[in-house]
């Protein structure tokens, strides 16, 4: 394999079928190594704090314990979420946390957009609060992590542990593509880790709260998301 940095520029179609193929029988933790082998403190997770995301910041410890791991701070989060972002921060103090917000504040997106943008033209909501500061955040980055899982929903069915992100000009790392559910909790509960109140009560995947409902047991995880329209995804993974 060649010796060359690996960055989005150099990772051909060749080159990224090989790094897959290299890490096809890692564990999670195996990535996470090789992914800080690979980019330091060119790499950047950015974490939306939601289960897989528990699972990620605990893993990430392990290996860089004092990774940057950015929150897309859109300032629509519920409270719960915030709270457990203060719990995160205790426990994993070296943690370079950051919170990222968006260059419009709420009542200034009111002003210019309306005031239920989220509800008009969530897409465009979507790019104000969470796309354009990720692209500012990855500017200064080679690549990213991502707590994607395959089983999630079937525009994540076939994420791979390296992606090239066209989207952002990037490379995509997710460690927990063949995770399931079960897995996930059965970390969260066996570490004791903090996690996201709403999950107890019918919140599988949680974003937005104007844009975010429980879902009924059996559901698909993200069919709380954008509920009663086409969007399935904010954009950060299409």
């Amino acid at each position: 394999m060649s010796d060359t940095l690996l960055s989005y520029k150099t990772l051909t179609t060749e080159r990224f079928e090989a790094v897959n193929k290299e890490l096809e029988n890692k564990d999670a933790l195996d990535v996470l190594k090789w992914a800080y082998g690979q980019f330091g403190d060119g790499l950047v997770y950015a974490c939306s704090f939601g289960a897989e995301g528990m699972v990620l910041v605990d893993l990430i410890s392990r290996v860089r314990p004092d990774a940057r791991i950015v929150f897309l701070d859109t300032h629509f989060h519920f409270k719960e979420t915030y709270e457990v972002i203060k719990r995160v921060k205790a426990k994993y103090p070296k943690l370079r946390i950051e919170m990222k917000e968006p260059s419009l504040s709420a009542e200034e997106q009111a002003a210019q957009y309306g005031p239920e943008l989220w509800k008009t033209d969530p897409d465009m909501c979507c790019r104000l609060r969470k796309l354009q500061p990720l692209e500012e955040v990855l500017q200064g980055a080679v690549a990213w992590l991502s707590g994607l899982r395959r089983e999630q929903s079937p525009t994540r069915a076939h994420t791979q542990f390296v992606n090239i992100d066209r989207r952002f000009e990037s490379i995509k790392i997710c460690p927990l593509i063949h995770w399931k559910w079960d897995d996930v909790w059965n970390y969260i509960k066996l570490y004791h880790l903090p996690y996201n109140e709403l999950h107890d009560k019918g919140y599988p995947s949680i974003g937005c709260e104007y844009c975010t409902l429980p879902v009924e047991g059996g559901g698909d995880s993200r069919a709380g998301r954008w509920s009663g329209s086409h969007k399935t995804e904010c954009g950060l993974h299409q």
